[in-house]
């Protein structure tokens, strides 16, 4: 069996001892924490990103178990849910390029999903935003969010980089963000949350 250097064990032992942070400025949840700070989807399958034609906000489309829905990555709503898709190719593993046909403001087009069956998002954002998925405590995925050389076995926790999500009852399902930059998404299989920032 492997062991760990003495520099992984102590860069384990910090991402271990790194508490869940709030995501910093200029990023905010979309769901209200008073609330929920995610959107509970069961049998989250993957999501894919699309933008909306009239107002142009980042929209987030949720692939699951229970069918499509649709949410405004900015407000949090869920503009459009179709509960049992009907064409063949509604589901990503059933297209070589794991896309689902659009709904709502979508529909016409297809949808890149990421998620159970493959695919990824983006993991930089303009102005030096990162995101990275480690797992101290396999299987249980934590998201670390990183801002310019912003790296957990650099600098301090909470400057530069930022634990601000914990998988620990739910599999990890897809993390990125928009090809706008302007959303930063994590999905696993029983819900969704969203941060948003104006650009």
């Amino acid at each position: 069996m492997d062991t760990l250097t003495p520099y992984q064990q102590a860069l384990r032992d910090r991402l271990l001892a790194a508490p869940v942070l709030p995501a910093p400025a200029p990023w905010q949840p979309v769901f209200s924490p008073r609330h929920a700070s995610c959107a509970p989807v069961g049998g989250l399958l993957g999501i894919g990103f699309g933008t909306h034609p009239e107002n142009g906000n980042d929209l987030v489309m949720v692939v699951s178990h229970d069918g499509h829905g649709l949410f405004d990555a900015v407000s949090g709503e869920k503009i459009a849910r179709d509960r049992d898709p009907d064409d063949e190719d509604c589901a990503p593993d059933g297209t070589d390029d794991l896309t689902c046909p659009g709904l709502g403001p979508l529909a016409g087009t297809r949808v890149h999903i990421a998620g159970l069956y493959g695919g990824g998002l983006h993991m930089t954002a303009a102005g030096g935003w990162g995101l990275e998925v480690v797992q101290p405590a396999w299987p249980h995925d934590r998201v670390l969010l990183t801002h310019g050389s912003g790296m957990p076995h650099r600098e301090p926790h909470g400057d530069g980089w930022w634990h601000i999500f914990h998988s620990h009852y739910s599999e990890l399902r897809a993390v990125g963000f928009s090809p706008s930059g302007r959303t930063l998404a994590v999905a696993t299989s029983s819900d969704l949350t969203l941060w948003t920032r104006a650009i």
